[in-house]
């Protein structure tokens, strides 16, 4: 903190260290999910891959073994219909979530407008409240 902006008045003081806290906490949180995002993606190329070299290796022994690996037409078509499904249901998932958030944000937000007004009104009763104590000077 610099001399110019020292203070000693307690809520000058309260509210330049909140600023502080704060605006170093916005810095982080774009770089947080960055990280996140980074890592989640990770997560998912290597689930991917690691399901599809196992499904390579075990390829590659039914065929140097002989084994046949043709399936009846009915399970063929029971493993494509509950990949459908998997796949609708994750994308019905997703937008139930997607949606969740938005209405959380939707709910901070007025919170966060709420409070202003409440904080507005506040300072006005106190204000009515003094002044019908406090004589005015002419």
């Amino acid at each position: 903190m610099s001399k110019a902006t020292e203070t000693k008045e307690i809520f000058s003081v309260c509210k330049q260290n909140v600023s502080r806290y704060f605006d170093e906490t916005e810095k982080n949180v774009a770089q947080y999910l960055q990280a996140v995002t980074n890592l989640q993606q990770e997560y998912a190329t290597a689930c991917k891959n690691t399901i599809e070299n196992a499904i390579s290796m075990q390829q590659e022994y039914a065929s140097r073994t002989g084994l046949s690996t043709n399936v009846p037409s009915a399970y063929l078509k029971a493993v494509n219909d509950a990949t459908e499904e998997i796949v609708k249901t994750s994308s019905v998932q997703s937008k139930a979530v997607l949606a969740a958030i938005d209405a959380t944000r939707q709910n901070v937000k007025t919170f966060n407008d709420n409070t202003r007004a409440f904080s507005d009104m506040n300072a006005n009763i106190l204000q009515s409240w003094f002044s019908a104590w406090i004589p005015a000077r002419n």
